[in-house]
């Protein structure tokens, strides 16, 4: 027999939704980390990367309820939304403005994406954000001093090229969900206003707008965090079981010590605030200026957490497309470093 509402979708037991089975594993595994002495390593570097990077978490989910609930779908297309290079030069802009690093930025361009912001947008967002925003920039100036310029303006010239790349991709149909939403011509100031003047404040409406942000963050949380988690879980396992003395041995100013810090990259990315310390680390010890801005820029463009949300809310061709463009950018600009500075 037919379903008589085939439009009604029939939601999973709780039990059997993703954020359940891999937050359920996460206990598990930390219990064994507590218990067993071999994975004691694994348990305190999880809580090392919990203490690092539960508020960028919070407050993506938090910023995310927050244009859920206040930010009309209407403001997000009219500037994101448009198949023009000037779109891409917003999404890069909005990312500057932005205070949350990479894992944070996962849940807000997610809901960038549900909002109508077209793929391209939303990639040259994701690029940005994390490294060019105005805490890391503070941040990057403290540990490697006017180096740290070269740093931000290379994370906004790479998310502005790939996010242009993606348009391109877009243009000949090769990444999914890329024709955004129509694009409305009205003024967003005059709109705010409007809002603004319509809105009653009481105490049932902040109420209800709390209520609001609530859901719209805990809608995010299941889409995001169950990712988030996967990768902390293997970032830890990383740094219990792989001795540092293997990094440092093989990242030096070379091509060979660029792909390794790539692969490293890759492999222990957590956010961009826990990876300063460790990017200048690489430098002190190495000198190798080039594999500090690999390490940061690679962590974000090939971490699999990141990747594996863009394939999963997106498709797969998108999250593909991502290191693709990205990698080879990333392994020039950071062998020209090693050369130069």
């Amino acid at each position: 027999m037919r379903n008589a509402c085939p439009s009604c979708e029939i939601k999973k037991p709780w039990y059997r939704e993703k954020l359940f089975i891999v937050m359920a594993i996460t206990v598990l595994l930390l219990f064994l980390g507590y218990s067993v002495p071999p994975m004691k390593p694994f348990f305190y570097a999880f809580l090392d990367y919990l203490g690092l990077i539960w508020w960028a978490i919070l407050l993506g989910f938090v910023v995310g309820g927050i244009i859920d609930r206040f930010v009309p779908g209407e403001y997000i297309t009219k500037y994101l939304a448009q198949s023009k290079k000037r779109a891409i030069f917003y999404a890069t802009g909005l990312g500057f403005l932005m205070s949350a690093c990479s894992h944070g930025i996962l849940a807000i361009s997610m809901e960038l994406y549900k909002k109508g912001a077209s793929v391209p947008s939303v990639i040259a967002f994701l690029l940005a954000a994390p490294w060019a925003n105005f805490t890391i920039t503070i941040m990057l100036i403290g540990f490697f001093g006017l180096r740290a310029f070269y740093l931000i303006a290379s994370a906004l010239v790479i998310a502005i090229i790939t996010g242009m790349v993606y348009q391109l991709l877009d243009s000949k149909n090769l990444i999914e969900g890329g024709k955004g939403a129509e694009v409305k011509d009205f003024s967003v100031l005059q709109d705010m206003r409007k809002r603004v003047g319509r809105y009653s404040f009481s105490l049932d409406s902040v109420r209800r707008d709390a209520a609001g942000v609530l859901k719209g963050g805990w809608n995010l949380s299941k889409m995001v965090l169950w990712w988030i988690l996967i990768g902390m879980l293997a970032a830890s396992f990383a740094r219990a079981f792989i001795p540092v003395e293997i990094f440092r041995s093989f990242l030096g100013p070379s091509l060979l010590g660029l792909f390794v810090t790539l692969i490293i990259a890759t492999v222990i990315e957590v956010c961009s605030e826990g990876s300063s310390p460790i990017a200048f680390e690489i430098f002190h010890q190495t000198g190798a200026f080039g594999n500090s801005f690999v390490f940061l820029m690679a962590g974000v463009a090939t971490d699999y957490t990141e990747i594996g949300l863009i394939w999963s809310n997106i498709g797969k061709k998108a999250a593909l497309w991502l290191p693709i463009i990205t990698v080879p950018q990333i392994v020039v600009l950071g062998y020209l470093f090693n050369l130069l500075l």
